[in-house]
């Protein structure tokens, strides 16, 4: 290959890396999948990756504690996720019947049966009977048949994770509130348990990594909804002697107000991304999710707060976020009944106010600049006083999007992706149609590169 060819590649390859950069994901916000135009309803989620997808799958909380659905999202970059279907839903008695808790879904494959098998946690709406259920299905994500729950070897299980180590052995990783964290072993069908392996001191939440020879178990104390400084504890064999547990989130930030629900390597385990919920117990199909970067060093595992940052899940890299450019409610061309309001903690307290509405008030920003023509990820920061959501249509360039803003009494954020041209020639406009109000818009945020 010559140097011209070279350059050309080299080009190809840093233009594909900064593309991959616009791409973020933002702890905690407002994350509204394409084919929904609502925020994501996958909560207490395990993923699972098929043939270079990645399937996450989550309880739907719509309804609060009382199931509804055990949904199905799809994502090649772990940003963008399309809704697929639900894997089990409601039904009119039984396990899955009206007030009933369908809780922290996780889904393994078994090679041998090839069946994809999906454990969760079964229970009444008083959490008295601290089962475990399992379904299977002959496609990652379609509708499973139930087959029933019961407590494993006689004892308790609220919540639960799933564990395959690399001979195809599996485990559950299942909370008995009477004695502590177990981890037991699975049947070669994986539809049972076979026996007791490991019994950890009282925590819930679990989840487990194996990287360079090392198991990493990853659990929550037990505090219900409210966060706490989650742990983590190692060993080179599940039987143990595990270590004893140690903080990996900056103590008493309470893991960024966030729970353990999954750990998810990318491939080649370069990287590693911690998967939690924000709880919020008082609405919790307004719970929002925290996902961030681990560091792992040998036997020590460390995780910063981001705002955002950028994942190359098939470079197996991850990155902090690229600058980013503010454009500002309050200068931003206001019609239509938009006016400027009064936003605390927005850019000088002020945001652009009555979006949408019987008026239909626009909010236009002009002039937006992107260094690249790419699909980028751009904030809203906004307010939302209302105890439910709010909608908006954000145009960028012309393409319209409908999205969702959870209730947000101090300024939240909002994410849509959308096609950036290069150059300072971008417009994104946000209004609504149908006549009710959006929210009132304080900041954009946009990547540059």
């Amino acid at each position: 290959m010559g140097l011209s060819q070279l350059i050309k590649v080299a080009a190809l390859l840093a233009s594909a890396c900064l593309t991959n950069a616009s791409l973020q994901i933002v702890p905690g916000a407002t994350w509204t999948s394409p084919n929904t135009h609502a925020h994501i309803q996958a909560h207490g989620a395990g993923v699972i990756e098929v043939d270079g997808t990645y399937y996450l799958i989550g309880e739907d909380k719509t309804n609060g504690s009382n199931f509804q659905h055990v949904n199905c999202y799809s994502s090649t970059d772990l940003v963008q996720w399309d809704y697929v279907g639900p894997l089990l839903s409601l039904q009119s008695s039984g396990d899955l019947g009206p007030n009933r808790v369908v809780e922290r879904p996780k889904v393994i494959y078994n090679s041998k049966t090839k069946k994809y098998v999906l454990y969760m946690h079964i229970d009444s709406s008083s959490y008295g009977e601290a089962k475990v259920g399992v379904a299977t299905g002959d496609s990652v994500c379609e509708t499973y048949q139930y087959h029933g729950s019961w407590q494993p070897l006689g004892y308790q299980s609220r919540d639960i994770g799933l564990f395959q180590d690399d001979d195809g052995s599996a485990y559950l990783l299942t909370e008995d509130r009477a004695n502590g964290l177990r981890i037991d072993s699975l049947t070669d069908d994986y539809l049972n348990v076979s026996a007791s392996v490991y019994l950890f001191s009282d925590m819930e939440a679990p989840a487990m990594l194996k990287l360079n020879g090392y198991y990493f178990m990853f659990a929550s104390h037990l505090t219900g909804w409210s966060a706490n400084d989650n742990q983590y504890s190692y060993a080179t064999s599940l039987s143990g002697p595990w270590s004893s547990w140690r903080t990996f989130a900056t103590s008493g930030s309470n893991t960024y107000q966030s729970q353990t629900n999954y750990i998810l390597p990318f491939p080649g385990n370069r990287t590693v991304m911690y998967m939690g919920d924000r709880w919020i117990a008082s609405d919790l199909v307004a719970s929002t999710y925290v996902w961030l970067p681990l560091t792992i060093s040998g036997t020590t595992v460390s995780m910063q707060d981001y705002t955002s940052w950028a994942p190359n899940v098939r470079a197996d890299s991850w990155s902090t976020a690229p600058s980013a450019n503010n454009y500002y409610g309050v200068n931003a061309a206001l019609s239509n009944g938009a006016v400027v309001v009064s936003c605390s903690g927005c850019y000088n307290n002020k945001a652009a106010g009555y979006i949408g509405g019987p008026s239909q008030g626009t909010a236009t920003f002009s002039g937006i600049t992107s260094s690249l023509s790419t699909l980028s990820t751009v904030q809203i920061v906004y307010r939302n006083g209302d105890s439910t959501a709010r909608y908006a249509n954000v145009t960028v360039n012309g393409v319209t999007q409908l999205i969702e803003f959870l209730p947000a009494s101090s300024p939240g954020r909002s994410v849509i992706n959308a096609n950036l041209k290069a150059g300072s020639n971008n417009e994104i406009v946000i209004k609504t149609s149908d006549g009710t109000y959006g929210p009132d818009i304080g900041t954009l945020i946009v990547p540059q590169q």
